[in-house]
């Protein structure tokens, strides 16, 4: 039966010479629906209209640009040599942690210039961010790639996948952990677990940081199943960056809850 196994066709479908990916359609999606989140949680907490709207025309081109970049600089022995697929985003081949990377600084750039607090903004978007992630996974799924190690049909049987999920995790004669899906129904779990924290008075940016904390651990542990890692030297990046977050958003709480005691709270309507 594997023999006559067919993958999905990543091609949604064609304008003329234009083929439109559903990596592309899928990771757009997750963007539009993310935004539109934001977009009503902003105008509940009081933000000026259109806010989040004018952040994303500068964030979400710069976190794509910054996501290639991040990708390239850890596969440059293969752009060295194919420079003309270092703009082919439609293949695969962005890195969540550089389009975190360009995000963070271009928030923190506009918050900065229209005098909104810069916590305020992240706590509104962390559950429209990780939701997005856990969409965007599945354009991995139709390109065949951000998957795990060898695994048996059984074994995905077993996890009780349907069938097209296992059909499309079998690739050039192999069965594969289908880490996309572990990372994404932790990302949804995550969204929930967001939506529920917000409602808790938490100080001034904890909700965000609560995400950094709880992505972080995930993709450390779906990281290590994964054959496709970004390396240095002998280390997977995205589990030493996961580290690296962990530490840094929990000594950030743990020193603005000792140091910065007149920090807003979530609830406050300062907030």
């Amino acid at each position: 039966m594997d023999e006559t196994i067919q993958p999905l066709n990543p091609i949604a479908f064609s304008l003329g010479p234009i083929d439109v990916h559903w990596y592309g359609i899928i990771i757009g999606s997750g963007l539009a629906l993310a935004l539109f989140i934001a977009i009503r949680e902003a105008n509940r907490r009081g933000l000026p209209k259109d806010t989040f709207a004018d952040l994303m025309l500068w964030a979400i081109p710069i976190a794509i640009i910054s996501a290639r970049i991040y990708y390239v600089i850890f596969e440059w022995k293969y752009y060295v040599n194919h420079p003309a697929d270092i703009p082919q985003i439609w293949n695969g081949g962005i890195a969540i942690h550089g389009a975190l990377i360009g995000s963070v600084i271009t928030t923190i750039v506009f918050a900065k210039k229209r005098g909104i607090s810069f916590w305020k903004i992240t706590d509104i978007a962390a559950p429209s961010i990780i939701l997005g992630q856990a969409i965007g996974r599945w354009g991995n799924f139709m390109n065949q790639e951000a998957h795990g190690g060898e695994v048996t049909r059984s074994f995905l049987e077993n996890l009780h996948l349907p069938d097209f999920i296992i059909n499309q995790m079998y690739i050039n004669g192999t069965y594969y952990h289908p880490t996309f899906l572990y990372e994404s129904i932790w990302d949804i779990a995550g969204f929930f677990l967001l939506i529920f924290l917000r409602r808790v008075n938490f100080r001034r940016g904890e909700l965000f940081l609560s995400y950094v904390i709880w992505y972080s651990v995930g993709r450390y542990f779906v990281e290590g199943l994964r054959t496709d890692s970004l390396m240095l030297g002998g280390l997977r990046m995205a589990q030493t960056i996961s580290i690296a977050l962990i530490v840094a958003a929990v000594a950030i709480i743990l020193y603005r809850r000792t140091k910065q005691q007149s920090v807003a709270r979530y609830l406050d309507q300062a907030n």
